[in-house]
Order: C-alpha cells, then sequence, then structure tokens
C-alpha cells in the first residue's frame, strides 16, 4: 500500500470521527475490511512489520521468515471479522476474477479440528490450471498453477451472507513461470517503468537510492442500471450483457437532462450502499452522478496507486452487480448495451510518481521541475506515437467495437491532446527552445525562470482517446467491461522504452562532457521533431481528422481483429520482451487468446439473436400479421404489407446468420446480426406492445425508479 494511500486511509478515518451525519454514513474506521499497515503494526513485532513495510513502500523482496507471523495476525484479524474461509484471490486472462475456498479448520493431534493459517498457505496456493485460457502457455492436460501473494496489495474482507472470506490478492503463473494472469505483466511493468524513471532522476541529480518510482491511476467507471425484471424478460441481456434488438424510443439521451440531473431515490439508495461497501474496503470512491443516457451512471475514485486502483476496479465492478441485485436492479457494465445512446468507458487517469515523491506529470514552478515534466510529457508522447498500434490493441474487444468512435467514444485512431498552452511550448522547443509561454513569463528546459502551468491549462477534449488533462493522462478508450490492467501495462512500457532512449543520450552526452541541460533541450526537441504527428488538439470525430490522420500515418484500426493482427510485429513483441514484461511466448498466448474471445464473443451473440427471433419476435410478428389477415381497406392492406414484407426479411436475415454461425465466420456474423436486427427493430415499431414479447427500450431507460 502506497504511503498516498495510507494518507487518504488515515485522512478519512478522522473525518469518519467527526461529530454530524456525515460520520453517521461512513465506516466507522475507513478500510475497516482492509488488512492495511495501520492494522500489520497494531498486530505485529516491529521487526516484522518493518520489513513488511519496506516490502511494500519499496518493493523490495519479500522475508519469508517472517511470513508465519504474518499469516497468523492475518487469520486472527479475519477470525474476528467472521472469516471462515481463505482464499488466493487472482485475474485470470478471462478478464475477471477467480477464488478457490479454503476453511481455516485443520485436524489436531487429538482427532479434533483446529484453526490454522501458516506462512506456506499465506505464499502460495495452487488452483487448477487447465480450465484457464493460456493460449498455448501449456498443455490441456497440464493442470498445475501457482497463485503467489502479492503483499504490495493488501488482504480483504468479502462479505457473504452468513459469514466472510479472506480474500489475499495474488499473482497467477504456470508450472514454469509463465504469467498465467492480468496482475503478473503489470506489476513487471512498473518495475520496468521505475527503473528508467529512476535512470532519468539520477541525471537530474535525485537520491535514489533504496527508492523507487510507481505510477497512479483513477479509472472512472461508468455503467448503466436497469429493472431486475426487465433484464429477466430479456434473452439476449442475460446472455450477451447487451440488447441484441430493440428499437430506440422517442425520447432518450436528446434533450440533455439527465446528464448530472437529480439522482432518483431507488438510484441513490443503491450508490449510497456501494459507497458505504467501498469505503468499508478502503476504496477511495469520491464521486457519483447521472451520466449522458438515461439509466446511465458513473463512479469516480480518488487515484491510488497503479496496482491497488487495478484490484479496487475489479471489486468495484463485482460489488456493483452484487449491491444492485439487492435493489431489485442489475447493473450492466457492456461497453454498449443499448444501441443509439452513448456507450460506457472506464477514464483510466494514469500518472508517474518520482523517486523524489513528487507527480512528474505536474508542469510544477520552478524550471528544475518543469524540466523533469517535459522530459516525461515528451517520454509519453514518443511512447504514444511509436506503440500506438499496440495501445490500441489493449482496448480491442468485441463490446468495446460498439462505443469507440461513436458520438461519446473517442476513435480508434490513437492521438494526443495537450490543449493551447502546451502544444505552444512544445512548439517552441521544437524551434530551439521556449522562450515564452501564453500564461507570460520565460521558459527555457532547466535553466530560466519558468510561468506557472496550473493543472487545467485547457479546456477537456472528450473526442481524444488519450488526453492530458492536467498532472495526468487520460485514456479514454478503455471499456467499461475490461480490466484496465492491459492497457496500464503496456502503457508502463512503453513509456519507460522512451525513457530509455532518453537516458541512453543523455548518459552518453554526460560521459562526453557536454551539458547536461543543452543535451536535454537538443533530445526533446528532436522527440517533438519527429513524433509531433500524433498531437491532435482538434474535434476526434470529424471526417476531415479521419482524412488527416491518415496523411499523417497513424494507424486507424477500427475493429478487434486489425487490431489484433499488430500485436505479432516484430516492434511490439521487441519492447515487451526488451523490459521484461513479457516474453515473446507469453506475447502469442495473448494473441490466441484475444482471438478466441472475440470469436468467442461474436459467435455466442450471433445464436442468442437467431434464437430470440425464430423463437420470440419473429412468432410475435406472425401472430399480429394473423390478426391483419381479413384486413378491408387500402391502408389495413398495405399495413399487412409491410409486415409480411419485414417478417419475410427477417427470416432471410435468419437464415444468412446462422450460416455464418456455421462457418465460424465472425465478419460476416457481425454483419449478419445488423442485418437481422433492421428488419426486427422496424417490426417492433408495428407490433402492438401487448403481443412484443420483450421489454422496450423506453421501458428498460426509463423504468427504473
Amino acid at each position: 500500500m502506497s504511503q498516498a494511500r495510507e494518507e487518504v486511509i488515515q485522512a478519512c478515518a478522522e473525518e469518519s470521527c467527526c461529530n454530524g451525519s456525515f460520520s453517521e454514513h461512513l465506516p466507522e474506521h475507513f478500510g475497516e475490511n482492509v488488512f492495511s499497515l495501520k492494522v500489520m503494526k497494531e498486530m505485529l513485532s516491529p521487526k516484522a512489520y518493518v520489513s513488511i513495510e519496506k516490502t511494500i513502500k519499496e518493493g523490495g523482496k519479500l522475508d519469508a521468515s517472517i511470513a508465519d507471523e504474518v499469516a497468523e495476525a492475518m487469520k486472527k484479524w479475519a477470525i474476528a471479522k467472521g472469516a471462515t474461509h481463505y482464499t488466493h484471490w487472482f485475474q485470470p486472462m478471462t478478464g475477471v476474477t477467480a477464488e478457490k475456498h479454503d476453511s481455516f479448520i485443520d485436524w489436531d493431534n487429538d482427532g479434533g479440528i483446529v484453526l490454522s493459517f501458516s506462512g506456506k498457505n499465506l505464499i502460495q496456493g495452487e488452483p487448477d490450471a487447465s480450465s484457464f485460457p493460456s493460449g498455448g502457455l501449456r498443455a490441456t492436460f497440464e493442470a498445475r498453477g501457482y497463485t503467489g501473494w502479492d503483499p504490495t496489495s493488501p488482504a480483504f474482507i468479502k462479505e457473504g451472507p452468513e459469514a466472510t472470506t479472506l480474500c489475499i490478492p495474488t499473482f497467477y503463473i504456470g508450472y514454469h513461470g509463465e504469467a498465467l494472469d492480468k496482475k503478473t505483466p503489470l506489476l513487471r511493468s512498473m518495475v520496468a517503468l521505475s527503473k528508467q524513471v529512476c535512470r532519468l532522476a539520477a541525471l537530474f541529480g535525485i537520491d535514489v537510492k533504496g527508492k523507487r518510482a510507481y505510477c497512479t491511476l483513477g479509472p472512472e467507471q461508468e455503467y448503466f442500471l436497469i429493472d431486475k425484471a426487465h433484464y429477466e424478460a430479456r434473452l439476449d441481456l442475460i446472455e450477451t450483457g447487451r440488447t441484441l434488438f430493440g428499437l430506440r424510443p422517442a425520447k432518450h439521451q436528446q434533450q440533455e437532462d439527465h446528464y448530472f440531473g437529480a439522482i432518483k431515490p431507488r438510484i441513490m439508495g443503491f450508490m449510497e450502499d456501494l459507497d458505504r461497501a467501498l469505503w468499508a474496503l478502503g476504496i477511495p470512491s469520491k464521486t457519483r452522478h447521472n451520466e449522458v443516457a438515461p439509466a446511465q451512471y458513473e463512479m469516480a475514485p480518488i487515484y491510488e496507486d497503479l496496482n491497488s486502483a487495478v484490484d479496487h476496479n475489479m471489486i468495484v465492478m463485482e460489488l456493483m452487480r452484487q449491491i444492485a441485485d439487492k435493489h431489485g436492479l442489475v447493473c450492466l457494465l457492456h461497453e454498449k448495451p443499448f444501441a443509439g445512446v452513448n456507450g460506457s468507458g472506464k477514464h483510466n487517469n494514469w500518472s508517474v510518481v518520482g523517486p523524489d515523491g513528487k507527480n512528474w506529470l505536474y508542469p510544477g514552478k520552478t524550471p528544475h521541475e518543469n524540466a523533469k515534466f517535459l522530459a516525461m510529457l515528451c517520454a509519453v508522447i514518443q511512447a504514444v506515437d511509436s506503440y500506438a498500434d499496440l495501445l490500441r490493441v489493449t482496448v480491442a474487444t468485441a463490446g468495446n467495437d460498439h462505443r469507440l468512435g461513436a458520438n461519446e467514444a473517442p476513435p480508434a485512431i490513437v492521438s494526443i491532446f495537450l490543449g493551447a498552452q502546451l502544444t505552444d511550448i512544445i512548439e517552441q522547443i521544437e524551434k530551439g527552445g521556449a522562450k515564452s509561454s501564453k500564461e507570460g513569463g520565460s521558459i527555457h528546459v532547466g535553466v530560466d525562470a519558468l510561468p506557472s502551468l496550473a493543472k487545467d491549462t485547457t479546456d477537456r477534449n472528450r473526442t481524444s482517446p488519450f488526453a492530458f488533462t492536467g498532472a495526468k493522462f487520460e485514456f479514454r478508450a478503455v471499456g467499461s467491461n475490461q480490466n484496465p490492467s492491459a492497457a496500464n501495462m503496456v502503457l508502463n512500457t512503453i513509456v519507460a522504452e522512451a525513457l530509455s532512449d532518453i537516458c541512453d543520450q543523455l548518459e552518453a552526452d554526460k560521459k562526453a562532457g557536454k551539458n547536461f541541460n543543452d543535451s536535454l533541450q537538443k533530445v526533446l526537441q528532436a522527440i517533438i521533431k519527429k513524433h509531433k504527428r500524433v498531437l491532435y488538439n482538434g474535434d476526434g470525430y470529424i471526417d476531415e481528422w479521419q482524412k488527416e490522420a491518415k496523411k499523417r500515418g497513424l494507424p486507424n484500426m477500427k475493429t478487434t481483429p486489425e487490431a489484433l493482427e499488430t500485436i505479432k510485429a516484430k516492434k511490439n513483441i521487441a519492447v515487451l520482451v526488451k523490459h521484461g514484461v513479457l516474453s515473446e511466448k507469453e506475447v502469442n498466448s495473448r494473441y490466441e487468446i484475444n482471438v478466441h474471445a472475440y470469436n468467442t464473443v461474436v459467435s455466442l451473440e450471433g445464436s442468442c439473436a437467431a434464437t430470440i427471433a425464430r423463437t420470440q419476435l419473429i412468432p410475435a410478428a406472425l401472430e399480429f400479421q394473423a390478426q391483419l389477415s381479413s384486413v378491408k381497406s387500402v391502408a389495413q392492406k398495405k399495413l399487412l404489407k409491410t409486415v409480411s414484407g419485414l417478417i419475410d426479411k427477417s427470416l432471410v436475415a435468419c437464415d444468412a446468420l446462422e450460416a455464418s454461425l456455421a462457418k465460424h465466420d465472425s465478419a460476416k456474423t457481425v454483419a449478419g446480426m445488423l442485418k437481422l436486427r433492421e428488419s426486427i427493430d422496424a417490426l417492433e415499431a408495428l407490433v402492438p406492445a401487448n403481443i412484443w414479447p420483450m421489454p422496450s427500450y423506453a421501458e428498460m431507460l426509463l423504468m427504473n425508479a
């Protein structure tokens, strides 16, 4: 747990002890269900506490000699909170979390039962690995997989109906050490980035001995809430998480009255319960509000260290589903559950804290601070331009294909938004050294006094996939249902590579006796000249940008299959291998897993669409057609002809869809679903509501109060 996160917990704990209504709704102690450093300090010996604290805060190697003491303390703490079982909680490449529960009971020497939990139990577990996706990393018959304790992410209590479970965050590897999960590569990428940031820090004269750099993350989570009865009446929502059919209602989001509007009492009840559950787990839920589409909402946390933030986001999504159910609601986390209205994303707010404990993406008020900021800024520019295709891969899913490029999400073209002031400074550096700023004063990297650069130097650009939003970059293309680890793993790695290039040049210049500030100025100037093509402050939705991006040579992979092929590019494999994040075998496994996942989702959706059309919707239309069979007037006969024609089109489209499914042709299946939906949705506009067998968009989106 980072020092910053400990401070947040402490501040909230103190606030909760104050008099007033606020304290009545917060847990007595923020993080009460977390085995935090504070708890460990109270329960461990001074020697064990100092050792585990160093491991957590500095990322050092765990001292195995203290494992039994930590395990015993963790067991006592968990049992006092009602725990009967423990689980090694991990994140396999399914994209969700996994857990196998073991009770604390064991035989004593007299045939009775004792409660035991050893250091060995804590450090390592062995769930069966044969049924998890591995992408060829292991044969099906090879079942052995290992979970290993991640002490940098605190254990926590999960509440059940009658008891609780101790959850221990772990990484997950195969028999030969291959990464079978999302956490292991993320942790490796954090080490790689820390190494390069510390290299650069040393060149700035910062003491890096025994210190590390780390990332922070604040993942905003968008979601929909609909009535449980409506959900249960929709086979498409149950099986796929999105509506495969549905006519957009007359009223949806066009009046722009839902965004930040008054929160309905039933929804507020859900949000209040969610906040209480999250706070108890030490998850700093900060903001809640209505989003753009009706029935759409958002939760935004305070930023945390990256590893904890990713773990917490996975917990957030699980709790959203569970708590919604208690309120007779269903939480939809699909990127596009409803066509024609806004979909949901997970805005990935990422920043870097150096070994000096300061945010290196905060512009600062002095030449020294600005020099660090500009160096980090240029590293990000180089990284995103050089590996835009790899970054695009991290958000490539069947669900996100429905969202990217629509009117509420950034396009598939990965570009960077800096805003007017930073763009002006970047342009001046390109010309040989910035001398002024739009805010006044003078600017020269590391030498002259610089103007104060406010955190928010410009307006936000919601059409940009990668925007500087004041002391951080916001990667807006991550899908709401995704584990954010992949995006951050790649982001860490490619920025580490850019920093490595910068340090190589600066170290060579230093060895040659060159002035550091002059060398840094030239390095940053070269980066800007080479990579400025990725900078774009305009509207990402307009057709002109599509043409301009193509002219600049920026990749534009609109579908997941297109994007996934770039995983195999030599440069992409090389950068991941170089920094020890993934081996070539592990990279190839991710390609196989993602391709299989995409094809599986498309096949499942196609089969579901065909089933619903044949067994529910076309029969409803036929029933209406039968009612019209005896009509006499011209207008009625015209309606009958229209309905009959749409039924015929639906049957033909259904045949074509089923043919593409039989051939396992994902592209034709996607096209076939769209074709079938056209005629079915047209029928919904004509068939009486009492005959149509599924809840309408209007009911689902507007009737969740």
